[in-house]
C-alpha cells in the first residue's frame, strides 16, 4: 500500500473513533491483529498492556465507548509510508484533562495488523 492510502485508513479510523462506531472501526482490522496499550495495563493487567484478535478489541474498545461517551479524538499530524502510519492526536474526554497520544497502525495489504499506543 501506499503511504497516501495508509493515511486514508488512518482517517477512516479517526472517523470511526469519533463516531463510536465500533463494527466500522473493527472493519480496518485483520481478525488476527494485535493492540498494545498502556491504559490495557492499568485496566486490565492481565493483558501486560497487549490483546491479541478481534473479539478481544472489541471488549476493549466497546468498554471504552460505554465508559466515555464524550470521547473523541483530534488530529493533530499524521506521518505515513508504505507500511505504517504514526498518528498525534489529542484525547478529548469530558471532564478530563486532554490527553496528547502518539500510535502506530502497522498496516499489511490495506488492513491494520497491529497497533501501539504511546502516552504518559
Amino acid at each position: 500500500m501506499s503511504a497516501e492510502n495508509n493515511k486514508k485508513i488512518a482517517l477512516k479510523w479517526f472517523e470511526a473513533f469519533n463516531e463510536h462506531d465500533l463494527e466500522k472501526l473493527l472493519l480496518l482490522y485483520n481478525d488476527s491483529a494485535e493492540h498494545f496499550s498502556p491504559k490495557l495495563k492499568i485496566r486490565k493487567p492481565e493483558t501486560d498492556g497487549l490483546i491479541k484478535g478481534k473479539a478481544a478489541l472489541r471488549d476493549w474498545w466497546q468498554d471504552a465507548f460505554d465508559r466515555l461517551p464524550t470521547l473523541k479524538y483530534e488530529v493533530i499530524k499524521l506521518t505515513a509510508d508504505e507500511e505504517q502510519v504514526f498518528m498525534e492526536y489529542i484525547r478529548h474526554v469530558q471532564n478530563e484533562e486532554d490527553l496528547r497520544v502518539g500510535e502506530v497502525l502497522q498496516i499489511k495489504e490495506g488492513i491494520i495488523v497491529f497497533s501501539r499506543v504511546y502516552h504518559g
